[in-house]
């Protein structure tokens, strides 16, 4: 398998102030990221139709950000000419009445794609060990347990043949502010302002210290965490694809065999 840019090694440890934040870093020509990002948004809608079409393998797309890390705009942008049809985005709040009936995994694995889809997670179980964590909502000996669970279940589904790949947008506290401020000037940004966002930025670094663990915890052969620099929407949109179309290309599915015949079959 291509070990891609910002893919993380099983066993390694994860010091997220030492990885950058901006994509220049990376890449210093914009103009050829947004280039690239459109030959690989087109590769992506065609890779998708074949995917749906041969209906025998999945693929689970997991995102996990801070508030404003960007999940929302690069579903939008990175999905952007892809069939609906074959895309379902679901976007885990916190868990209802009913859903906390269950084990915490039970509405996940409801929603994990079937046969040919594309399954996009905007927030995961990952919040059972990140907000849960953080806010203490249960006990360490509760939530601790939780990453080699979540190890068994990623590798249930990758051996039934979902192919999992798992996205931190890494973003800057500098660029979260920004991006707060952004939702109180902006008029079309206003709905996305909420004061708990403010409340929540006062965890930064416990929030920094729950991430750094996950990822280390739950970097693993089958389903390795890739840790996207994110300040800069052009190229976590580039990166993101790029990750996308290189899974998919290994992946490979390919149209179904034509029924035999058909060069007999006339349309009357």
């Amino acid at each position: 398998m291509t070990h891609h840019l910002h893919q993380l090694k099983p066993g390694g440890t994860v010091a997220l102030d030492e990885i950058p934040t901006r994509g220049e870093e990376y890449c210093a020509d914009r103009d050829q990221a947004e280039n690239d990002f459109k030959r690989l948004r087109k590769e992506l809608c065609d890779w998708q139709s074949r995917l749906y079409a041969s209906e025998d393998q999945k693929l689970l797309v997991v995102l996990q950000a801070l508030d404003a890390g960007g999940k929302d705009g690069t579903i939008r942008r990175v999905f952007q000419g892809v069939n609906p049809q074959g895309v379902r985005v679901t976007s885990f709040k916190s868990p209802t009445r009913r859903e906390l009936k269950h084990d915490y995994l039970w509405r996940i694995h409801q929603a994990v794609p079937a046969a040919g889809m594309i399954g996009v997670f905007n927030r995961s179980h990952y919040e059972d060990v990140l907000a849960v964590r953080v806010h203490e909502i249960v006990p360490e000996a509760v939530w601790r347990p939780r990453y080699e669970q979540i190890n068994h279940f990623e590798s249930l589904l990758n051996e039934t043949g979902t192919k999992i790949v798992k996205i931190f947008l890494h973003i800057s506290k500098q660029e979260q502010k920004k991006r707060f401020e952004e939702r109180l000037q902006i008029p079309e940004k206003n709905w996305k302002f909420s004061h708990e966002d403010l409340e929540k930025r006062k965890y930064w670094d416990d929030y920094q210290n729950a991430f750094q663990e996950m990822l280390e915890r739950c970097t693993t052969d089958a389903a390795p965490w890739h840790v996207i620099p994110a300040d800069q929407k052009w190229y976590r949109n580039m990166a993101v694809a790029h990750l996308l179309v290189t899974t998919l290309r290994e992946m490979d599915p390919q149209y179904p065999s034509a029924p035999a015949g058909l060069d007999d079959v006339v349309v009357d």
